[in-house]
């Protein structure tokens, strides 16, 4: 991680080395925390944040959920976002809003304990690697299940879910692949440790519904929306594992990792596709500002401005 100037904590900027917590945080000792990935690119008119208020509605969201009252509105925080990208002078850059429980209790409960807020900016390429988006990823089916939604609700973005993730996607590195692809208690195809997967058969796109507990990814979301504006049908089904082999095309799509194909899984050679790679320069285009057609999606950082 590359340190900036400031990071905005409980409502003001804080040198980077300042932003410090107890290590008694109850965030810490239980994973009581809700976040968001967010990018800033570069456009032709300066700066922009790549539908911030979604991801702001989302935050809420997940914190409803940890039965959690983040103590700044979604527009407030939305403020905070554009000062800490203007104050760091970053063009482009990742956001992490994080809110979680903070020092208090240590009790599982985390009664009377204070709810801290803080958002983070920093450089970050794509996620799995720059050529990754050219070339493609090795996937594997992980041996470790996605936690179902009655267990925890992977729908909330809480920081404690992604240690479900974390043992995925750490397993699939430690056997030579590059990221892992998770199956619910029942089998059929989930995710991947931080990202949506979609398929494509015949010209058809494919991706697993929202009833199987997966977090409603706003790229997901994106990408399904340009696809249907391109002409292709994105169709929500159950996903098994043999549907991943005998794909046409796979390929995830994140915040951080953007449109990724995926050229195998679990060795079965599937390729880089016209499909995905039609998808990923329409959102590429999309996020840098080159294309008007979902411009609407761009939120201008007002700092850092060009006329």
């Amino acid at each position: 991680m590359q340190e900036t100037e400031k990071i905005w904590m409980n409502g003001e900027l804080v040198d980077w080395a300042d932003a410090k917590v107890h290590v008694g945080v109850h965030g810490l000792h239980y994973g009581t925390g809700v976040f968001e990935g967010i990018r800033c690119y570069d456009t032709p008119k300066g700066p922009a944040v790549f539908r911030l208020d979604e991801h702001l509605r989302r935050l809420h969201n997940s914190a409803k959920l940890l039965y959690m009252q983040i103590p700044f509105s979604a527009e407030e925080l939305k403020s905070a976002c554009n000062e800490v990208i203007g104050a760091n002078g970053l063009p482009e850059c990742y956001l992490r809003p994080i809110a979680f429980y903070g020092y208090g209790e240590l009790g599982v409960h985390a009664r009377g304990n204070p709810v801290e807020t803080v958002i983070m900016s920093w450089p970050w390429a794509p996620y799995l690697g720059e050529e990754s988006l050219r070339t493609g990823i090795r996937a594997k089916i992980s041996s470790w299940q996605r936690v179902s939604p009655n267990v925890v609700p992977h729908v909330s973005k809480a920081t404690g879910v992604y240690l479900n993730s974390m043992l995925a996607v750490t397993e699939a590195v430690n056997a030579g692949y590059d990221e892992a692809i998770l199956l619910t208690p029942e089998g059929t195809v989930a995710d991947g440790s931080g990202e949506n997967i979609f398929i494509v058969r015949d010209g058809v796109i494919y991706t697993p519904d929202l009833a199987t507990g997966i977090l409603p990814g706003i790229t997901r979301d994106t990408v399904t929306q340009i696809a249907q504006d391109l002409g292709y049908a994105v169709i929500e089904k159950p996903i098994i594992r043999s549907d991943l082999y005998l794909a046409d095309e796979v390929f995830m799509c994140g915040t951080a990792a953007e449109v990724t194909p995926l050229r195998s899984v679990d060795d079965h050679e599937i390729g880089v596709g016209e499909v995905t790679i039609e998808i990923q320069r329409a959102y590429l285009d999309t996020v840098r500002g080159k294309s008007e057609r979902w411009s609407q999606w761009l939120d201008h950082v007002p700092q850092l401005a060009r006329t």
